[in-house]
């Protein structure tokens, strides 16, 4: 492949990744959750279904452990996660999701749903299954890391 090749399949997947991420956002927020900005929902992704650590979520997603303390105080704060004892580690909490953060969660898969369909409209469920198993065998275990 040459590099404009390269560079016009780097871009087109930042592009794709950009668009998804921001339809994801709108129909979470067309659902009612109006008080989140994408970078919540990356996070949330990270808590569901068992909760993390703060230091999980920083390495989750890529930053200091200062910063993802900050992002938990503010879905703490808005209602949508708390902090529990960590059951295996005393000096430890563990953020989870409240019942208003999984209702978000179900928002974001309902509208990641809804941005695929209109993928398997525009290429048919054969090609988006062949993508998605393309993309898992080049990323297979990499945490979802937003753009700050």
């Amino acid at each position: 492949m040459q590099n404009s090749e390269a560079m016009a399949l780097s871009a087109a997947l930042l592009a794709v990744a950009g668009d998804l991420t921001q339809r994801i956002h709108d129909g979470v927020t067309a659902r009612g959750f109006t008080d989140l900005r994408p970078a919540h929902g990356f996070a949330f992704g990270r808590l569901a279904p068992d909760g993390a650590t703060v230091t999980d979520l920083a390495a989750h997603l890529g930053v200091t452990k200062q910063a993802a303390s900050q992002l938990v105080d503010e879905i703490v704060r808005k209602g949508y996660a708390e902090r529990r004892p960590h059951p295996q580690d005393a000096r430890a909490r563990l953020v989870v999701l409240t019942d208003r953060g999984r209702a978000c969660t179900r928002a974001a898969e309902a509208a990641a749903a809804e941005v695929v369909g209109a993928w398997v409209e525009l290429l048919g469920e054969g090609d988006v299954r062949v993508l998605r198993e393309s993309l898992a065998r080049i990323a297979p275990y990499s945490p979802i890391k937003p753009a700050w």
